[in-house]
């Protein structure tokens, strides 16, 4: 726990069980929320082949999650953390850019 807490500056066990539940959720929300976006442009299951269904559900699951993150994030307080993670994790993917507009609609 610990190494949690020094790694992303954390200043109390509370925080970080916050944090670890926005994780669970953030992803559990992002997995369920994917099908049916899906099926908003007539990608289902049943009628789509899993060579095509599966990569695509995989792939929009990152963008949702992205987005889930910041939002339950805000939801439970930790807004500042969660923002800071999300934007050392789009730099990391060369996405800074993102980063960088959403900062500067703040000034």
């Amino acid at each position: 726990m610990s190494n949690f807490k020094k790694r992303w500056n954390i200043k109390s066990n509370w925080q970080v069980f916050v944090i670890i539940v926005v994780f669970a959720i953030t992803g559990s929300t992002a997995a369920y929320l994917s099908k049916p976006f899906l099926s908003l442009f007539g990608i289902v299951r049943d009628t789509t082949s899993g060579w095509i269904y599966w990569p695509l559900y995989i792939i929009l699951i990152f963008p949702i999650y992205q987005v889930l993150l910041v939002f339950f994030g805000f939801v439970f307080r930790q807004f500042e953390f969660f923002w800071a993670f999300e934007k050392k994790m789009l730099r990391s993917m060369k996405l800074g850019f993102i980063a960088d507009f959403f900062d500067s609609l703040k000034k």
